[in-house]
């Protein structure tokens, strides 16, 4: 039997890359001790890897397809394909963003102002090739954790390091200088997996599914009757992806109308219905949009 070797990564992205592949429709479980989960699916295995490693397995053939964050395979220059962008993370959609942090009473102001400075980073190889190519001489070292504390105990005159908000850098005194890059979780393969027919079937399936079940993320369905005499008043209150469903309903006078709305918007958007005449407003978690 043909099967795929699956990459799930390994720490802050576990939970929600399971969670991901469940809306999708794959059930992943696995003991805490174990690095090797079990998938309802004959024709995938998994295994946990850390997503700074990620890319470097796919690229040597140990797994087929895994996720992980641009980051990292920049930071491995790895030789991958790109099969999707994933956009989510443990607690939103947004990027996370890689910078240059120095304490707030420090002189640096730009980029040029590091020459001959000491940079903490997990993030090694990217940044040294980052400054090499702005002809910025700085000594770049690798940080084990705790980064943030390096540079406000003075150990070293900056780090590199990945946020999203900013929070927990203002919280500690410390003042972004410069944005290297910005990151989000890819979908990747190895080439020779890539290039074999069944493995890039499957590998095409899986990316349809969690893309859907992506783009379902903060998304609900909504579905309501109106009356012939109120459609056309609903229908103009009415976002959707292209247009609204409308079907009509054993009474010639009456439609049933559906459509996918932002959960920021029902909470407004139903009251709006109601005083239009729209009836038997239902409103329906979707798992995936596609």
């Amino acid at each position: 039997m043909n099967v795929l070797k699956l990459g799930i990564p390994k720490g802050s992205l576990e939970n929600a890359t399971i969670d991901l592949f469940k809306k999708a429709g794959w059930r992943i479980t696995y003991d805490s001790r174990s690095y090797f989960p079990d998938i309802d699916d004959p024709e995938i295995s998994c295994a946990l890897v850390r997503a700074q490693e990620m890319s470097r397995y796919i690229e040597d053939g140990h797994l087929d397809l895994g996720l992980t964050g641009i980051d990292w395979i920049l930071e491995n220059d790895s030789d991958v394909v790109a099969v999707q962008d994933l956009v989510y993370s443990k607690v939103s959609t947004r990027q996370a963003r890689w910078v240059l942090v120095v304490r707030d009473d420090s002189p640096v102001r730009r980029l040029e102002d590091l020459e001959g400075k000491r940079i903490s980073t997990e993030l090694v190889n990217f940044t040294k090739r980052y400054f090499a190519e702005k002809n910025i001489n700085v000594h770049v070292e690798f940080s084990w954790g705790a980064t943030e504390a390096k540079v406000v105990d003075g150990l070293v005159d900056a780090i590199v390091e990945v946020t999203e908000t900013g929070s927990t850098i203002r919280a500690n005194k410390l003042r972004i200088v410069h944005e290297l890059m910005r990151t989000n979780t890819q979908l990747i393969a190895n080439r020779a997996a890539w290039a074999d027919s069944w493995k890039k079937q499957k590998i095409e399936q899986i990316r349809t599914l969690l893309t859907g079940s992506l783009l379902a993320m903060g998304k609900v369905g909504v579905k309501m009757n109106v009356s012939a005499e109120n459609l056309e008043k609903v229908m103009d209150m009415l976002p959707s992806l292209k247009a609204p469903t409308v079907s009509t309903l054993h009474s010639k006078d009456w439609f049933a109308v559906e459509t996918v709305v932002d959960t920021g918007v029902v909470r407004d958007l139903i009251p709006r219905l109601l005083s239009a005449g729209a009836e038997g407003i239902i409103e329906y978690p979707l798992n995936k949009v596609i």
